[in-house]
C-alpha cells in the first residue's frame, strides 16, 4: 500500500506547495538553495498510510560557518623576562570544528610548541610559560574551520619587554585546565589540556586519582600538555589529575570523565494481531548512560496513561481492545545523548469461526489401546465456543473422554467402538462453523521375525530378516538404519528384498566398516516399530605397525612391531618378509622363533646374506586369513664378513700363444659379504707343487689372462680361484684343469673340389688332414664372389670328423670362389688356393597356373598350364605336388615329369589342400595358388582354379540325383524324378557359370 510522507522542521509541519526550495522525492526532503538562518534545526518525517503512521528518528541540520575577525588595532602587551604571559585570540562567531596556530611576525612561521609555548585547541590562546628575549615581537591568531576549510586571522598583538628588571622566579600557575565534569562517548577519542606558567618552566605529570597506570593506547603530546585516551571505554571513566610542578612549588587540576552512551534497544515489541476485547501487553527496553526515559506513540501521536491505557516505564497496556485501537505504535527511548524509535502495527482482529486450512482429517487411524487426540482449533475473534458430536449424538466426557480448554478432545486406550465419526462445532457472537472426521481403530502391528546378533566375514553376503503381522487397512514401510545412520538407496552393497510384510535387508560383499548396529524400522500410520542387531564382521587383521630395525648382525636382523587391529578375530601368528636390491619382489625369510605366535612383537631374522641393504615387513594372520602388510621399516645394513662363496664354473683355455687363460662365473653383489671385494686367482703347471696366486680388485671379473713365453702351447694346468674383502680371505672354488693357449694348424686340407647344387648351393668337398702337430677342431670355408666385393665374403665351420659342407643362400648363376683351411682355438690355418663355382641358374619365377582337377571317388586328376623357363632360368625337369589334410601338418610330396599327376585321396572325413612348384637344376620355383578339395566333392567333380568347392558340391549332388533316378521304380516316380532333376540341373550350371 502507498505510504504519505510529511516533513516538519522544528515541530512545525512543512507546507511544501508554498515551499519553492523543498520539494519530495521517494519519501526524501530535497533542499535547494540552502539559508543558513532559515534552514537550521531539527527535521522529522512522518510516514502513513491506512494501517496507521510512525515517526522518523529526527534529524539535525546545522551550518558549519567561521566570522571574520572584528578589525581594530590589538594593544601591545608588556611582560618583564621570566614572566609568563596569555595572548587571546578572540575567536569570531562561528559553528563546526575549529582547530587554530600562531604566526611569529609573519608567515609562514608559526610559534612551534614545546614545554614553554602552547596553543589551546579549547581556548584558541598562546600560553607562553616563560618569556625570553627571542619572544619579543608580532604574533597572529589564525584560526580554521575543519568543516569549510576557511580561514581566518586575527589583527597582531605585538609582544614586548618591560625595562624595569627581570622576573624571579614563582610557582606554577595553572592556566589551561578541564572541567570537573567530562562526558566521553564510548569508543570516542578524548583529550585533555592542562599548560601552566612559571619561572623556571614547570613540567606536566598526569595521574588517575586511583592511582592505577595508564594503558599503553593513552598517549602524551606537546611536553605532556595534552592527554590523549582512543577508543574511550567504561574502565577509563574516573578522576584525573594534572601535576605542574618546578622547584618553587606545584599546582594540581582535578577533573572526572563521565562515560555517557546514546540508547540502545534491549527489548522491543512486535507486529501483533489480537482479537477484539482481548488485551495488549506491550514492552521495551533500552540501555544507555544516563539511562533513558520512554514515551509511546500511536499513529505519531503521544499516548498518556487514561481509561483503558497504561503508559508505565517503557510499558503499554491496553486492556478490552476495539478495532479503534489499531493502529502504528512506537516505543521512544531517549537520554540527553540521543533518541531511537522502534514500531510495531496492532492489528484488532474480528470474525466468525473459520475451519480453513485446520480442518478434521477426513480419516484418522489410530491402534487399538493408544490414545487419540482431536484438535478443535478455528480462526475465531473473539474465541469460539466448542462443542463435540460423535454421530448426531454431543460427546459425554469420562475418566477416559477428556475436553481441554482450548477444545481438544482426548480418547484414552481406543477401542473398536471408538470408530466413528467425529464434529466439532465452534461459535462466537460473529457466527458458527464445524469440522468433521472419521476415527478407524486398527489391530496392532507386530514384528514376526527380526534380525539377530551375528558374525560374518568379510566379503560373504547375509540377508537380515524383518517381517510384520499388521492390519490390512494399515500402509506399511519398512526402512533400516546403520549404526544412527538412515540407509540411502543406491549403495551397491545394500538392497531393500522381501514382499509387502517383509523389509529384509540383504548385504553383499559386507566389509569391516559393515560392522555396527542395525536397526529395521516399521511405519504404518498409526505406529512405528522397530527391531535391533548387532553385526560383527571378522576379517583378516589389519597391517601391523610401527616396525622397527632394533639390532643386526652379519646374518640376523632382530625386528619389532606394534599389532594391528584383529578385525573381530584374535591373531594367530606373524610373518616376515624382506626386499633386498638384488630381489625380485618380497620374500619369507626364516625367524627365530620359527614361528611367532600373535602374542609375540619381536623376532629375529636369521640366514641374512652380510653386507646387504634390507627392508622389511610384518604380516599378520588370524582364522579369516593374512592381512595387508605393514609399512616397510627404513633400509637396514647388515654387518660386513668374511666371504663364504667361492666362484662357480671355474674354468678357461683358448688365447693367444704363450697365454693361460682363465675364466669363472662372478660372485654375485649380495654375497660379497663386504666392501673391497675381489679375487685371488691360483694356478699351477701339471707336475708343480706350489700354485702362483694373483689378485683382481675388480668385483665383476670373470676372466683373468696370464702372459708368459715359457708357456708352451697347449699345456695342462690347475686352477682354482677365490675371493676376499676387507674382512678376510674366502673359500677357494674346487681346483680344475685347463690348457693354455694353442698355435693354430700348420696344416692345409687337400684334394678340394666343389660343385653346384642349386641356384642357391654349391657343395664343396675336401680331404682331411692326414697328421697335425696341433690340434685341429674343425674346418672352415670361406667364399665370395670376387675380391672387389669383400662384403660377399661368407664363411662355414664344421667339424674335424666332416670333410664336407653345402653352402647355402647364395646367389644363382653367379661366379663364387672358394678355399679351405683347419681351425682351432688359436684360429685358423693357411688356406688353400680358391677354386671357383657358377652356381646355377635360380628357378622360373612363374608359378603353375590354370590348374583344373577332376575328383571322382578318391581319385583326383590334375591338370596345368606348361611353365616355359626364359633364358635366365633353368629349364623345367618336372613338378612336385605337397598336399595335407586341412586338419593335419604333415605335408606328402609327389613329382611328375609332365603338367598333369594322378593321386588316391584318403577316405578321411577331411578337406584337401595341394600346392604345385617347378623343378629345375635351379631348385624349387614358386608354387601355384592353393587347390582346396572339399569332402563332400568326392563322387564326380571337374573344377578349375580354387574356391569352387561348393560348386563341387551341387555338381555331386546333380550326380546323386542322376543314379538315383536310373533306379526308380514306375513311370510316374521316374517322371517326377526326371522333373526334378532337369531343375536341379539348371540351378547347379547358373551357379557353375558365375562362379566360373
Amino acid at each position: 500500500e502507498e505510504l504519505d510522507i510529511v516533513w516538519s522542521l522544528n515541530g512545525t509541519l512543512i507546507n511544501l506547495g508554498l515551499d519553492r526550495r523543498r520539494r519530495l522525492s521517494g519519501g526524501n526532503l530535497i533542499i535547494s538553495s540552502l539559508d543558513r538562518y532559515q534552514d537550521v534545526g531539527m527535521y522529522q518525517c512522518m510516514a502513513f498510510n491506512a494501517a496507521g503512521a510512525v515517526l522518523s528518528r529526527r534529524a539535525s541540520l546545522q551550518f558549519a560557518y567561521l566570522d571574520h575577525f572584528k578589525v581594530h588595532t590589538r594593544s601591545a602587551v608588556s611582560v618583564r623576562e621570566g614572566q609568563g604571559v596569555v595572548l587571546l585570540c578572540g575567536t569570531p562567531t562561528s559553528s563546526g570544528d575549529l582547530t587554530y596556530a600562531w604566526v611569529f611576525n609573519e608567515y609562514p612561521y608559526f610559534v612551534q610548541q614545546d614545554n614553554r609555548r602552547f596553543v589551546s585547541q579549547q581556548t584558541g590562546n598562546l600560553y607562553i610559560a616563560k618569556v625570553e628575549a627571542s619572544d619579543v615581537g608580532n604574533y597572529t591568531c589564525v584560526v580554521m574551520n575543519s568543516v569549510t576549510k576557511g580561514k581566518v586571522q586575527s589583527s597582531p598583538t605585538s609582544l614586548i619587554l618591560r625595562t624595569d628588571g627581570v622576573m624571579g622566579e614563582y610557582e606554577p600557575k595553572i592556566e589551561v585546565n578541564f572541567p570537573d565534569n567530562v562526558p566521553a562517548a564510548k569508543g570516542s577519542t578524548v583529550t585533555l589540556e592542562c599548560f601552566a606558567l612559571g619561572n623556571p618552566v614547570p613540567e606536566i605529570t598526569w595521574k588517575r586519582a586511583n592511582g592505577v597506570p595508564f594503558p599503553s593506547k593513552v598517549k602524551m603530546k606537546y611536553s605532556n600538555a595534552v592527554l590523549e585516551i582512543p577508543s574511550f571505554q567504561q574502565e577509563d571513566t574516573g578522576g584525573y589529575e594534572c601535576v605542574a610542578e618546578n622547584k618553587m612549588g606545584k599546582n594540581i587540576a582535578t577533573g572526572r570523565l563521565a562515560f555517557y552512551a546514546k540508547p540502545q534497544w534491549m527489548q522491543a515489541m512486535k507486529d501483533t494481531a489480537l482479537a477484539i476485547e482481548e488485551r495488549l501487553y506491550w514492552e521495551c527496553r533500552a540501555n544507555g548512560k544516563p539511562k533513558p526515559s520512554y514515551t509511546w506513540l500511536k499513529n505519531g501521536q503521544q499516548l498518556l496513561s487514561e481509561d483503558r491505557i497504561r503508559v508505565e516505564d517503557g510499558v503499554l497496556s491496553v486492556s478490552a481492545l476495539t478495532l479503534s485501537d489499531a493502529g502504528m505504535y512506537q516505543c521512544v527511548a531517549e537520554n540527553k545523548h540521543g533518541v531511537i524509535y522502534f514500531a510495531a502495527e496492532l492489528m484488532v482482529l474480528a470474525s466468525p469461526p473459520d475451519f480453513t486450512g485446520n480442518v478434521l482429517r477426513a480419516l484418522l487411524k489410530a491402534k487399538a489401546g493408544t490414545t487419540v487426540t482431536l484438535e478443535c482449533k478455528p480462526q475465531a475473534y473473539p474465541t469460539a465456543s466448542i462443542l463435540w458430536k460423535k454421530g448426531n449424538l454431543p460427546i459425554q466426557t469420562s475418566e477416559r473422554i477428556t475436553l481441554s480448554p482450548d477444545g481438544t478432545l482426548r480418547l484414552a486406550n481406543v477401542s473398536k467402538s471408538d470408530a466413528g465419526s467425529y464434529t466439532c462445532f465452534a461459535r462466537n457472537r460473529f457466527g458458527m462453523s464445524s469440522t468433521t472426521g472419521r476415527l478407524l481403530v486398527t489391530d496392532p502391528t507386530g514384528i514376526t521375525q527380526g534380525p539377530v546378533d551375528m558374525e560374518i566375514i568379510v566379503g560373504e553376503s547375509i540377508v537380515l530378516p524383518c517381517q510384520v503381522t499388521s492390519d490390512p487397512v494399515l500402509d506399511i514401510s519398512f526402512s533400516w538404519a546403520f549404526n544412527g545412520q538412515l540407509i540411502a538407496k543406491g549403495d551397491g552393497h545394500f538392497e531393500l528384498v522381501g514382499g509387502v510384510s517383509a523389509g529384509d535387508l540383504m548385504i553383499r560383499n559386507i566389509q569391516l566398516y559393515h560392522a555396527g548396529k542395525y536397526i529395521c524400522v516399521v511405519d504404518t500410520d498409526v505406529e512405528s516399530l522397530s527391531a535391533v542387531a548387532v553385526l560383527i564382521v571378522k576379517g583378516p587383521p589389519s597391517p601391523p605397525e610401527s616396525v622397527t630395525v632394533e639390532e643386526v648382525t652379519d646374518s640376523t636382523a632382530q625386528l619389532a612391531w606394534s599389532p594391528g587391529r584383529d578385525n573381530g578375530s584374535p591373531i594367530t601368528h606373524y610373518l616376515i618378509q624382506t626386499r633386498t636390491p638384488f630381489t625380485v619382489g618380497w620374500q619369507r625369510v626364516n625367524t627365530v622363533p620359527e614361528l611367532i605366535d600373535g602374542n609375540t612383537l619381536t623376532a629375529t631374522v636369521v640366514d641374512l646374506n652380510a653386507w646387504v641393504e634390507y627392508e622389511f615387513r610384518v604380516l599378520a594372520k588370524n582364522s579369516v586369513g593374512v592381512g595387508e602388510p605393514s609399512p616397510v621399516s627404513v633400509k637396514t645394513r647388515t654387518e660386513d664378513a668374511v666371504p663364504d662363496a667361492a666362484p662357480g664354473d671355474t674354468g678357461g683355455g683358448g688365447g693367444s700363444r704363450a697365454e693361460l687363460v682363465i675364466t669363472w662365473e662372478p660372485v654375485p653383489e649380495e654375497l660379497q659379504n663386504g666392501e673391497s671385494f675381489g679375487y685371488i686367482i691360483a694356478f699351477r703347471a701339471f707336475g708343480e707343487v706350489s700354485w702362483t696366486h694373483v689378485a683382481t680388485s675388480a668385483p665383476g671379473a670373470s676372466r683373468y689372462v696370464y702372459r708368459n713365453d715359457s708357456i708352451a702351447p697347449f699345456s695342462p694346468f690347475h686352477v682354482k680361484v677365490g675371493t676376499y674383502n676387507s674382512k678376510g680371505q674366502g673359500p677357494f672354488s674346487p681346483v680344475v684343469t685347463i690348457y693354455s693357449a694353442e698355435t693354430e694348424p700348420s696344416g692345409m686340407p687337400a684334394g678340394v673340389w666343389a660343385r653346384s647344387v642349386s641356384a642357391s648351393e654349391i657343395e664343396v668337398n675336401w680331404q682331411p688332414l692326414s697328421f697335425s702337430p696341433e690340434r685341429v677342431l674343425g674346418y672352415e670355408v670361406a667364399y665370395w664372389e670376387d675380391d672387389t666385393k669383400p662384403e660377399t665374403m661368407g664363411k662355414v665351420r664344421v667339424p674335424w670328423n666332416q670333410t664336407s659342407v653345402t653352402v647355402s643362400g647364395l646367389a644363382g648363376n653367379t661366379q663364387y670362389f672358394l678355399t679351405v683351411s683347419a681351425f682351432n682355438t688359436a684360429g685358423t690355418g693357411p688356406f688353400l688356393p680358391a677354386i671357383n663355382v657358377t652356381s646355377k641358374k635360380p628357378p622360373p619365377s612363374q608359378p603353375p597356373l590354370n590348374v583344373e582337377w577332376t575328383l571322382i571317388g578318391s581319385e583326383l586328376s590334375l591338370y596345368w598350364e606348361p611353365v616355359v623357363a626364359t633364358e635366365s632360368e633353368s629349364e623345367v625337369t618336372g613338378y612336385q605336388l605337397s598336399y595335407r589334410r586341412q586338419r593335419h601338418k604333415e605335408v606328402n610330396k609327389l613329382t611328375t615329369a609332365n603338367s598333369t599327376a594322378e593321386l588316391t585321396l584318403g577316405e578321411e572325413d577331411d578337406d584337401y589342400i595341394i600346392h604345385i612348384q617347378t623343378l629345375s637344376e635351379g631348385g624349387l620355383g614358386p608354387a601355384s595358388d592353393p587347390i582346396r578339395i572339399h569332402q563332400l566333392s568326392k563322387l564326380v567333380v571337374h573344377s578349375r582354379g580354387e574356391n569352387h568347392s561348393s560348386t563341387a558340391f551341387l555338381i555331386s549332388v546333380l550326380l546323386f540325383f542322376c543314379v538315383a533316378g536310373m533306379s526308380a521304380r514306375g513311370s510316374r516316380a521316374h517322371s517326377a524324378h526326371i522333373s526334378s532333376f532337369s531343375l536341379l540341373f539348371s540351378l547347379v550350371m547358373s551357379t557353375f557359370r558365375s562362379t566360373s
